[in-house]
């Protein structure tokens, strides 16, 4: 029988040594570590045996560990996946989890083996490399990178093949330089995350910010109204308030007119990205077009969040109309403007009264014209009002300026994350 002749292996030309610190050298992954090494024999555990399943959702990529791992019989899971052991390094393989950086040293296996998605590569060192130091390495922006260059496969299923692990070149020191380095970045990581948590506890703490300056503008306390606010039914000052259209709409836009659907509301904000057009009849278009001022609430949707979701119309380009998703509510402004509506319909108050009154059929939730014209609506002098909406949205500013810098504090910790590893892998730590 004629044996399949062996594919040669690319040569790797190995970078300038003398850019080495003394006593260094390159060597490729596949020096020093076996890739996707062999599973172990079948009689290597009882067939019932448990062991340790990780499934790709398992690896948190930004904590680059396995966090919530299965355990299965050992024969169900033997064949048919990747296999590792404690002290392995397994990486994502698959776009996008690659480039979003799953990768993690396994440790901790049931009974010191583990098997997950046929989507990880596996390096096992060989002894002359630390699997901390290699974690570190592969964890690199810049490592990630040139893996996507050599991306192979159609699009959505893109793979880092396993010749680019086995060739890809990494610096070498001996092993007490290597404990040295991965120690010293463990420890400075350890700050930059400490950072990081503190960074990502913001958004919480500005969405509580939020919501009480919206509690105290409908409460009173925010322009210190002493006695606070009488309240009406907000009916009592609508001029118009009505269901959307039910026509089909679609993304064609010749001889049609723009329609307004939940996604274009749903942060709060009208988002005129994403439209689609309906045909709709000039009797039609004459109840249903939007004018500046009006606002519109999401009625019915399957999450309780949306529901009373609601924006602000601004002056349109063009006339627009809205889906039956939605109620237009049109108020007379002489007595109650739409920003303070909208302010109500926000706050914490608004979203007790619409959580409280919403119905559930068939795994949706609504509200309909006779719950939005129930809810009671503070009702302090327009003057106020006014004031009301300025300070509010001067306070949502400093918000606004805070969560800027916050996001532009959290890029400078993740680039000040590689520059740490970037450093030690050059052994200038």
């Amino acid at each position: 029988m004629s044996r399949k002749k062996a594919e040669p292996q690319p040569e790797v030309e190995m970078p300038d040594v003398e850019k080495l610190p003394e006593g260094w050298r390159y060597a490729t992954i596949i020096d020093v570590c076996e890739v996707n090494p062999p599973k172990p024999p079948k009689d290597f555990l009882a067939a019932d045996a448990p062991v340790t399943f990780v499934p790709m959702p398992a690896v948190d990529a930004e904590l680059g560990a396995i966090t919530n791992p299965e355990v299965q019989p050992y024969l169900k899971v033997r064949n048919g996946f990747s296999s590792f052991r404690d002290g392995d390094v397994i990486m994502a393989k698959i776009t996008p989890c690659m480039e979003n950086g799953k990768a993690a040293i396994v440790h901790g296996m049931t009974n010191g083996i583990g098997f997950g998605s046929t989507e990880f590569h596996v390096m096992r060192s060989r002894g002359e490399i630390l699997p901390e130091y290699l974690y570190y390495y592969i964890r690199q922006v810049s490592f990630r990178r040139e893996a996507e260059n050599h991306f192979t496969g159609s699009v959505g299923q893109k793979r880092v093949p396993a010749d680019f692990i086995k060739q890809s070149i990494i610096p070498l020191p001996p092993l007490a330089e290597q404990q040295r380095i991965v120690a010293r970045i463990e420890a400075l990581l350890e700050h930059v995350n400490a950072a990081r948590e503190r960074l990502d506890r913001v958004p919480l703490v500005m969405k509580r910010f939020r919501q009480g300056v919206l509690t105290a503008a409908c409460s009173g306390r925010l322009t210190d109204a002493s006695d606070g606010y009488e309240t009406h039914p907000a009916g009592e000052l609508f001029v118009d308030a009505r269901y959307g259209t039910s026509n089909k709409c679609d993304y064609e836009k010749s001889n049609k007119i723009p329609v307004l659907r939940i996604p274009n509301i749903a942060t709060g904000k009208l988002v005129l990205t994403d439209l689609k057009y309906g045909e709709l009849t000039d009797k039609e278009i004459q109840k249903l077009a939007l004018e500046e001022g009006d606002i519109i609430i999401c009625r019915t949707n399957g999450s309780l969040d949306l529901v009373g979701k609601a924006a602000i119309i601004p002056n349109l380009s063009e006339k627009t109309v809205f889906a039956s998703y939605l109620i237009r509510v049109r108020i007379n402004r002489a007595l109650l403007l739409t920003e303070f509506y909208h302010i109500c319909l926000t706050s914490q108050i608004g979203r007790d009264f619409i959580e409280g009154t919403t119905r559930s059929t068939a795994g949706q939730f609504n509200i309909n014209l006779e719950i939005l014209r129930s809810m009671p609506i503070p009702f302090p002098p327009v003057a106020e009002q006014h004031e009301i909406v300025r300070r509010v949205n001067a306070l949502f500013a400093r918000a606004d300026a805070v969560e800027r810098e916050v996001a532009a504090a959290t890029k400078r910790a993740e680039a000040l994350a590689q520059a740490v590893l970037v450093r030690g892998f050059a052994g200038n730590l």
